[in-house]
């Protein structure tokens, strides 16, 4: 069963253990998750060349739409400021910035009523990230730049969090993904051709759990989490922001989510870097998941 928290207090290993078994963290705004969002909306409107950014997929065509992701998102990414919150907000929320490791903030758009769901702007389908090279110990971090609602925030289903789901993730290496398949995004526009980790048949989301929270609100679960985006029939662009984050205490001491239907090869593991001073993980630590597909 999962258990949603909001605001709850306790201690971070605590914490970190209630996420890896299926549980939900959600927290008000931070001061530090304030100002990011603040950080990501100025970025938004400048390369939108709008003040309501939410709005301008009903004003132009979609190949326009796509160029302007294909710089405002990288420019988000490799952003000096973006790394900087991601620390800031990470000692907000109690984590320890010596222990915990991030990979890089990334800006999220769903846009609403099928103008743009593949590619740059993919309409996530259900999915634990384990499917996609994760380790069992990584925890997602997420939050809404604008107001969002419930038809379109994320979904979560935690009927399956220890439950098997038949998927086709023995598809997906991850090393092969960033060679041929991470650059391509922006180029799939009217159709998704690469290859994404999905269940194979149908998944019950009459027992979903869909979480609203304020702008600069966070939402801390497990990458293990079988998650999706909700469709999204708002009339309005969502835009958020997300990281991951790993523990490396956790990771040495073999702790962690359920990894029961991963298939997948290789690791996204040199993706992390460290909240304190932005140093690479432990090759010690690296070698433990080397399959020989490195």
């Amino acid at each position: 069963m999962t258990t949603v928290f909001f605001d709850h207090e306790c201690s971070a290993d605590e914490r970190r253990a209630r996420l890896y078994k299926g549980d939900l963290f959600v927290y008000s705004p931070q001061p530090s998750s304030v100002d990011f969002c603040r950080f990501a909306r100025e970025l938004i409107r400048e390369h939108f060349e709008s003040n309501d950014p939410e709005m301008v997929q009903h004003e132009m065509p979609v190949e326009q739409y796509v160029e302007i992701l294909k710089s405002l998102k990288p420019t988000f990414i490799h952003h000096d400021e973006s790394k900087k919150f991601v620390a800031r907000l990470l000692e907000d929320l109690g984590f320890s910035t010596e222990k915990t490791y991030f990979d890089v903030p990334r800006l999220r758009s769903s846009t609403s009523d099928g103008y743009l769901t593949t590619g740059i702007a993919y309409a996530w389908h259900p999915h634990r990230d384990t499917w996609y090279s994760a380790p069992s110990t990584q925890i997602n971090v997420w939050l809404p730049i604008f107001d969002i609602s419930s038809d379109n925030t994320v979904a979560f289903h935690p009927a399956y969090f220890t439950k098997n789901v038949e998927n086709d993730s023995e598809k997906y290496n991850y090393y092969e993904w960033n060679q041929k398949y991470r650059a391509a995004a922006a180029s799939q526009v009217s159709k998704e051709a690469r290859p994404l980790p999905s269940p194979v048949g149908a998944v019950e989301t009459d027992s979903e759990i869909r979480v609203v929270c304020p702008v600069g609100g966070v939402i801390l679960f497990s990458g293990a989490h079988l998650h999706s985006s909700v469709p999204n029939s708002s009339g309005r662009t969502r835009f958020s922001i997300d990281f991951r984050i790993v523990d490396i205490d956790d990771i040495q001491s073999g702790l962690g989510a359920p990894m029961q239907d991963v298939r997948c090869t290789g690791s996204n593991i040199r993706d992390f870097i460290c909240a304190a001073d932005n140093s690479k993980v432990p090759e010690s630590v690296v070698r433990l998941f080397d399959d020989g597909t490195e």
